[in-house]
């Protein structure tokens, strides 16, 4: 089993309703090839993990890196795994800003990170996250 964390940038600003769209799309395409997941959204910047089989990942991140609305696609770690982090989420999700209510973007990703054991993938999240909570 393999883990891929990134980074890349966006083109354009994506609103609320695209990013519904992505998370729409993605989740149904990643749970038909079994990678599970988290992605942050922060201003034009997003931060995903991606797991699974690895030419699953491979599949799903080549597609992302030819993706026209992505830039500057950065691995950040690609590293093989016992098991993965986030159990059966398609894709888990947070974006910058107000969240869920009043919780901040910080609040927000400790909370989706809570059963995460791994201190590199949680460092990865929390900092961006720190970085990205008024985007």
């Amino acid at each position: 089993m393999r883990r891929l964390i990134y980074i890349s940038s966006t083109r354009t600003t994506f609103t609320a309703g695209d990013l519904e769209e992505i998370l729409r799309i993605s989740r149904r395409n990643n749970a038909a090839v079994g990678v599970t997941g988290l992605l942050v959204a922060g201003g034009r910047r997003f931060l995903q993990v991606l797991e699974g089989a690895e030419g699953a990942i491979d599949a799903v991140f080549e597609r992302i890196k030819q993706d026209p609305r992505h830039h500057a696609v950065v691995v950040l770690s690609r590293t093989d795994i016992a098991a993965p982090s986030f159990g059966e989420w398609s894709m888990g999700y947070a974006r910058g800003g107000a969240v869920r209510g009043d919780a901040t973007l910080p609040e927000t990703v400790a909370q989706l990170l809570a059963p995460v054991t791994d201190p590199s993938l949680r460092g990865y999240f929390e900092g961006f996250a720190q970085v990205h909570a008024a985007a």
